[in-house]
C-alpha cells in the first residue's frame, strides 16, 4: 500500500497579536494538491522522515499538527489526521526551507550519491510548492508562512 501526502500552505496574519485583530493567527493560504500532486517517498523522506528509505536527516520529522493551526487547515486535512494519532502529520517553516533550498543549486547529483538537490530541486514537483511559500515569505516573512501536512 501507498504512502500519500495531503496537507497545505499557511500563513500567519499580520494582525496577529495586536489589538486591532481578533481572527486567528494563521490562515489557510492554499491546499498542496494543485501544486504537488505526487509521491516522493525519497522528499517525503527528506522533509518529513516518512518512507526514508534514503536515510536523510530528515527536515521537520514528527512534528504533529501546529498547536495554532487554522481552522482552514484542520478542515483540509479532515480525515487524514485520526484525532489522537499524529504520527502522519508534520509541519515546516519557510525559514527552514529556504535555509535548506539555498544550498540546492550547488548540490550535484551523481551515480553514487543522492542529494536534497536532486530530491527537491528544479527537476521536481516541489518547485511549485516553493515558489507559492516565497512568495507569500515576501509579504509575510520567512516565519509567517509553513507548511503543514499529513501521510497515510
Amino acid at each position: 500500500m501507498g504512502t500519500d501526502i495531503q496537507g497545505g500552505i499557511e500563513f500567519r496574519h499580520p494582525g496577529a497579536g495586536t489589538d486591532h485583530y481578533d481572527g486567528e493567527p494563521w490562515v489557510a493560504a492554499m491546499d498542496l494538491w494543485p501544486l504537488y500532486d505526487e509521491r516522493d517517498y525519497l522528499a517525503f523522506g527528506c522533509l518529513f522522515g516518512v518512507r526514508n528509505s534514503a536515510g536523510f536527516r530528515p527536515l521537520a520529522p514528527g512534528r504533529g499538527l501546529p498547536a495554532d493551526l487554522s481552522s482552514g487547515m484542520r478542515s483540509t486535512l479532515g480525515s487524514w489526521v485520526v484525532p489522537g494519532d499524529l504520527s502522519g502529520a508534520s509541519w515546516v517553516s519557510w525559514a527552514e526551507l529556504a535555509e535548506v533550498l539555498s544550498t540546492v543549486g550547488e548540490l550535484a547529483c551523481t551515480c553514487e550519491q543522492l542529494t536534497i538537490g536532486a530530491v527537491l530541486g528544479p527537476e521536481t514537483h516541489w518547485t511549485h510548492v516553493f515558489a507559492v511559500m516565497k512568495a507569500l515569505a515576501g509579504r509575510f516573512g520567512d516565519d509567517g508562512v509553513r507548511l503543514v501536512v499529513a501521510f497515510d
